[in-house]
């Protein structure tokens, strides 16, 4: 039986392109119970190993990525401080796809538009393998931190409340 063939998105092309080792997976999305907890149950991995990307400004032209874990909440005045920024505040969501190519809910750190200033939660450092986005509802990657960070040319940082 021939092994069903996933969409590319343009996370995975760049994974891809880079020779970056990472797994695909998808899970339902028919229920539309999309949140980052409910997303780590269906792919059957621990919360603290699935991750959110989160978008920010500091104003005009300046954005910047956070991934942190799902059942997290981004703390704005730490991510400002990484940033070297005086005050952050998170990209509306009707920016969010002429901004980065990629839709609420299907938000990856790999292959936005453009390469933005990145930082993932500290929490990642020492785990074997985080997930997050694939670029789309209903797909995620698995992949160790160390190749996230490679990849966003990301730096690791306090990130949460």
């Amino acid at each position: 039986m021939a092994k069903q063939k996933l969409a590319k998105t343009n996370a995975v092309r760049l994974l891809d392109q880079k020779k970056i080792a990472y797994n695909l997976m998808e899970y339902t999305i028919e229920d539309n119970r999309i949140d980052g907890v409910t997303v780590a149950q269906k792919v059957g991995h621990p919360a603290t190993h699935v991750f959110k990307t989160l978008v920010t400004t500091a104003g005009a032209g300046k954005f910047f990525v956070f991934v942190i874990p799902v059942a997290e909440e981004l703390n704005l005045k730490a991510c400002a401080k990484a940033a070297g920024e005086k005050k952050i505040e998170m990209l509306h969501v009707k920016d969010l796809l002429a901004t980065t190519g990629y839709i609420r809910g299907g938000c990856s750190p790999v292959g936005m538009k453009k390469l933005f200033p990145t930082f993932i939660d500290e929490s990642a450092k020492n785990l074997e393998y985080i997930l997050v986005s694939a670029g789309k509802i209903g797909m995620q990657i698995q992949l160790s931190p160390s190749d996230l960070i490679n990849v966003t040319q990301g730096k690791f940082a306090s990130l949460t409340i």
